[in-house]
């Protein structure tokens, strides 16, 4: 579709104030003529009657109104470029281009996000193309690294990967995420942390708290959908392993190294935050993963009502299972055995249904693996195909990772949303 044309599209919410625009023109027009007897008014009135004797008065009518309707436009579209300071043909298409994505964007399905650490963040920027209505769903058992000494100091929700979510949905994420990721390398106090958390931090401390906190700083950012904590609550996560030991701490549960048997959180009573429940509720597809499955996925239905919410939805509801086993969560996992992982603990908070309909699941890993992932024993995670028919669970096909010369897995966020939605339209197809 031309550019210029693209002002016309039905949905920008335009073309009705140009046309009140045009009628209080007129009016105005009209009295102001009445009011100080103006007189070229009727001189206007009679060539205009000796044209319509000259040409058909359909076709001159319809010629003036062509000729006055791309005269207004133009006019009007040059006096906001002008009041936006917005120079050079360039960033003039660019603006009725954006006009249109947004009115696309705005209207795409509700998607919840559920998970946390880099996963979700990769997630967030392939779905971002396909819709506005989004909603990431964030955890907070992180007690690590630079959002650990926040969290431990500042008495607040971990911004780690709040942080992450937040560049990942801005508008211009390219710069964004690397203002945000940028660690301090000196300075005492400062070493070690990132410039988003210690941002997320100020705001929390203006607002009065972190949900406020995230909400205005979506707003600074001009985020596309919005971000929220799945608990307000000081949440800290327990792993009970196979041999009995029980581990404290999101950043030391991987590092034991041992088969998890079982996660929960202290308190065993976190509510979840305003506004996470109703998300779920009104959704129209749910994503878990990809992520740490336990401390990023499962992590979030620990908190009450989650897991059920999520398994009553009628929702789509799809996982994207990772690539890659993790040392510490999931060495050794099949795809079937992070679904049972999964299952095993949503029933246990409160989910009877089924909690998702699909996995997504990688078809495609690199003849030149990088060597790195051996020495770590990280291994392709394993599509048992039977066994994850057994649960009921349809499986979803699609290459997800990027090539790259180095051999390294790394999830293409378009690969993914894209995989994703056309099973979402698919299932949709198939419903009706």
């Amino acid at each position: 579709m031309p550019t210029g044309t693209l002002w016309l599209v039905p949905g920008l919410k335009l073309k009705r104030w140009f046309a009140l625009i045009v009628a209080g023109s007129v009016l105005a027009a009209i009295g102001a003529t009445a009011l100080f007897r103006l007189e070229p008014i009727y001189f206007l009135i009679k060539y205009a009657k000796k044209l319509f004797h000259t040409i058909q008065p359909e076709v001159a009518g319809v010629l003036l109104i062509a000729a006055g309707a791309v005269i207004f436009v133009k006019a009007w579209q040059e006096t906001n470029f002008s009041m936006m300071d917005i120079k050079g043909q360039r960033y003039r298409k660019a603006t009725g281009e954006a006009l249109y994505r947004r009115m696309k964007l705005n209207h795409g399905p509700k998607i919840v996000a559920i998970g946390g650490g880099t996963g979700l963040s990769t997630l967030l920027r392939g779905i971002k193309k396909l819709t506005n209505n989004i909603t990431a769903i964030v955890t907070v058992g992180d007690d690590g690294g630079s959002s650990g000494r926040l969290r431990e100091e500042m008495g607040i929700l971990p911004p780690g990967d709040i942080r992450n979510c937040i560049a990942a949905l801005a508008d211009d994420d390219d710069i964004v995420t690397k203002l945000f990721s940028y660690r301090f390398k000196s300075g005492e106090g400062l070493s070690g942390h990132s410039f988003g958390n210690l941002f997320i931090t100020a705001m929390s401390a203006i607002c009065g708290d972190m949900v406020s906190a995230i909400r205005e700083s979506s707003k600074v950012l001009l985020i596309r959908g919005r971000v929220l904590p799945a608990t307000v609550d000081d949440m800290r996560l327990t792993a009970k392993m196979e041999d009995g030991s029980i581990v404290r701490g999101e950043s030391n549960i991987p590092e034991a190294n041992k088969r998890i048997v079982e996660l929960s959180c202290e308190p065993a009573n976190c509510k979840p935050a305003p506004d996470v429940i109703e998300a779920i509720n009104n959704a129209d597809l749910i994503i878990l993963g990809p992520g740490s499955l336990y401390t990023s996925i499962i992590s979030n239905l620990l908190v009450c009502g989650i897991a059920e919410a999520v398994a009553n939805s009628n929702a789509a509801k799809i996982y994207v299972c990772n690539v890659m086993t993790q040392p510490g969560e999931t060495a050794n996992y099949s795809v079937s055995d992070h679904i049972r992982a999964l299952f095993r603990h949503a029933v246990k908070y409160g989910a009877h249904k089924k909690l998702f309909d699909a996995v997504l699941v990688n078809d495609y890993i690199p003849d030149n693996l990088a060597r790195i992932y051996e020495e770590k024993d990280s291994l392709p995670v394993e599509e048992d195909t039977g066994a994850i028919k057994d649960l009921g669970v349809e499986i979803v096909r699609a290459k997800l990772i990027q090539d790259n010369k180095d051999g390294l897995v790394r999830h293409n966020p378009p690969y993914v949303a894209r995989a994703i939605y056309y099973w979402y339209r698919k299932r949709g197809l198939k419903k009706k």
